[in-house]
């Protein structure tokens, strides 16, 4: 039974390595999450101010400054809103963006918060005009603007809703108005986790998971991850299932170089759509310079997806350059992937 089951995991979607939240990983996921910022490993300036913010809200017996969170997928946004409402002892509601289409979908949640509570808000960016214009009020004055009815009739009536702290998470900060993000009172970016900092990540998950994973395979997993706790955590599990099937169950460095190897995760941490957008770069285009729609359609995949997952950790590791004309495959990318670099003289700039 056991192999069979950790055979259909192997049989996972091609993109182990894709910092988006997927299904499956919800319910993963939440038993994974710290519920402290003492257990949150990583972001470390970060914590030290969110526990002074915390500290003082809770001296003053107020409810803590609006926060907004900002890095690329994966980075623990979700999870430190969790933290923040388990420090302050207060109850959390979690939506997002897209979620609220209306005022009275805000309304109705904004109405049945307690005092202190903290509303979780994922993707901020892309609330609409109308929801964000009821946002302000209550943000500021804790206070809803409601119009009742329609045309000569329709009346404006001002309801006050509880105080309450909003964490609004974002990939895109540049896509938030200035009259919303002014209205938040700390605002933090997280930032890509050093290999040290994935290291300890995969050994508490491991822990937890009950997987026997030694320290340099731990490392080997760590240095893999891209940077990002979510896909340190799915590639130990995608480990773990390789070392139960094939293996004694144990990950060490050995069998974690197996196991990323049959999964195809190459040792920068690339997968298969990250070489296919380097060599549609450099093969197809000739290392030409792309617009992201182009690359999008050659690869058979969405320009916002290359742009908030997958660019981010290439532009890191210097393997791919945005210029004004489009983007470009470094030369480091050529020798990565074992392709004859050639300087075509093209003027980015």
């Amino acid at each position: 039974m056991m192999r069979v089951l950790c055979v259909g995991a192997i049989l996972m979607e091609e993109r182990v390595l894709s910092a988006k939240l997927t299904s499956e990983d919800i319910e993963y996921d939440k038993s994974l999450r710290p519920k402290k910022l003492v257990e949150f490993i990583g972001q470390a300036r970060i914590k030290e101010h969110l526990n002074v913010y915390i500290l003082a809200a809770k001296n003053r017996s107020e409810s803590l400054d609006h926060v907004l969170l900002s890095g690329p997928p994966g980075l623990g946004k979700t999870t430190l809103a969790g933290i923040i409402a388990n420090e302050l002892g207060v109850g959390i509601k979690v939506t997002s963006g897209p979620a609220l289409e209306r005022a009275g979908d805000l309304a109705a949640i904004l109405t049945n918060l307690e005092v202190g509570d903290v509303l979780f808000v994922d993707e901020i960016h892309r609330l609409s005009r109308n929801v964000e214009e009821v946002l302000y009020p209550a943000m500021e004055d804790f206070e809803l603007d409601i119009i009742i009815g329609k045309g000569p009739s329709a009346r404006s009536l001002r309801l006050e809703v509880p105080r309450f702290t909003l964490v609004g998470a974002t990939t895109r900060t540049g896509l938030i108005t200035s009259p919303l993000r002014d209205r938040f009172g700390a605002v933090a970016r997280l930032d890509y986790y050093t290999v040290e900092e994935l290291e300890e990540i995969v050994k508490r998950s491991a822990s937890i998971l009950e997987v026997g994973v030694n320290a340099e395979g731990a490392h080997e997993i760590a240095r893999r991850s891209r940077g990002t706790p979510r896909v340190a955590n799915r590639l130990l599990k995608r480990v773990r299932d390789y070392a139960e099937v094939k293996c004694d169950g144990i990950v060490d460095k050995n069998v974690a170089m197996e196991a990323l190897s049959f999964f195809e995760v190459d040792d920068r941490g690339l997968d298969k759509l990250d070489q296919r957008i380097l060599t549609t770069l450099i093969e197809k285009f000739k290392g030409k310079p792309v617009g992201l729609n182009t690359l999008a359609t050659s690869i058979g995949e969405e320009s916002g997806t290359i742009e908030d997952v997958y660019e981010p950790y290439l532009l890191q590791l210097g393997f791919l350059m945005r210029t004004p004309r489009g983007r470009i495959a470094t030369e480091k990318a050529y020798e990565h992937l074992g392709i004859a670099y050639e300087d075509n003289n093209l003027t980015l700039f």
